[in-house]
């Protein structure tokens, strides 16, 4: 038999995702770990069994970004998901997919725009990117496949309409299956340029 949270224990990991989704919003912290941990320290709380789950804190997120700053997380996700689109763009021979906060629509405005491409090599990227006169650094990024594999992939950071860009190269095949999402551990939400095409219509109204 599941023995439920005590009403207390409640209060305290929703005090503690509000916290951590402040954090995360003030302080342009990305890491769900690192921002409940401080948000643990801030409030004082020992206890490793209240802290609250990434799912718990994105929500608060959503939520402190519709309370406190409507308009300006409107305008600056926008922002953020057209010059994704753009990047999509000129790298649409790599079958580019958005992924991570941009898309969910949880992006602060320190988040990076978090791109999956798919590519045999990492070159042909990196030589697509330097045909645009684009520049660019080669990234290294460990990604959880499954509940029990990590593996590392090479990627590519850059700017696009003075937004950051990180872009992530799987093999070819791996447009097949997504990895694992950091925040609720199921198969990661990926989307192509048509649908972020439809999300900015939708936020328009055009």
């Amino acid at each position: 038999m599941t023995r439920r949270a005590s009403p207390r224990k409640d209060n305290l990991r929703r005090a503690l995702a509000q916290e951590a989704a402040r954090i995360m919003a003030q302080h342009g912290i990305h890491d769900f770990l690192t921002a409940k941990r401080k948000a643990a320290e801030r409030l004082g709380v020992a206890d490793a069994s209240a802290l609250p789950r990434n799912t718990e804190i994105e929500d608060a997120l959503a939520e402190y970004q519709r309370l406190f700053d409507a308009s300006g997380h409107e305008q600056t996700l926008e922002a953020q998901r057209r010059a994704a689109l753009h990047a999509m763009h000129w790298l649409s021979q790599f079958e580019p997919r958005l992924v991570g906060p941009v898309l969910s629509g949880t992006a602060t405005e320190h988040a990076d725009i978090q791109l999956h491409l798919f590519a045999d090599r990492l070159e042909y990227v990196a030589l697509k990117l330097m045909d645009r006169g684009i520049a660019h650094e080669v990234t290294e990024r460990r990604v959880r496949l499954d509940a029990e594999r990590t593996k590392a992939f090479p990627g590519v950071r850059f700017a696009v309409d003075n937004r950051r860009i990180d872009a992530t190269v799987f093999p070819p095949d791996g447009i097949r299956q997504a990895p694992v999402s950091p925040v609720d551990g199921r198969p990661m939400r990926r989307a192509d340029a048509a649908e972020i095409q439809c999300l900015l219509r939708s936020a328009t109204g055009t």
